[in-house]
């Protein structure tokens, strides 16, 4: 992977996606969970075992089709699990954090601590 002097958006966001530095040795953060609606449901799933569609809408006080794109774009790099079932004739949408889901919020919030520290320097 090439290295840059300045800081870059990055070319694709597969979870193997590995960092890059930018400026003083600051890693790249994953833009994929960089984004505010997407950082607070990989969050919540990662304090709750599931969540359904409508806790995360009141969690993250958000509309419908806002958390439905976020929500899709998680699923579709396997970071969290959607499954869906009735609840008698009433639909109910489940996510959950999967383990490659985990394993890129704690390389996210790594990778968070590393600028915190490089700016307190």
């Amino acid at each position: 992977m090439a290295k840059h002097s300045a800081a870059r958006v990055p070319t694709h966001n597969t979870p193997a996606h590995q960092p890059e530095l930018i400026g003083q040795g600051i890693p790249d953060l994953d833009r994929l969970i960089h984004e505010r609606i997407r950082l607070g449901i990989v969050s919540a799933l990662a304090a709750n075992a599931s969540l359904t569609f409508n806790d995360l809408k009141r969690l993250l006080q958000t509309t419908d089709g806002n958390l439905s794109v976020h929500a899709r774009k998680l699923e579709e790099a396997k970071y969290v699990a959607c499954t869906k079932s009735f609840e008698g004739r009433v639909p109910k949408t489940e996510y959950a954090l999967t383990a490659l889901g985990r394993k890129a919020l704690e390389k996210y919030l790594d990778h968070m601590e590393a600028l915190i520290q490089a700016m307190k320097r």
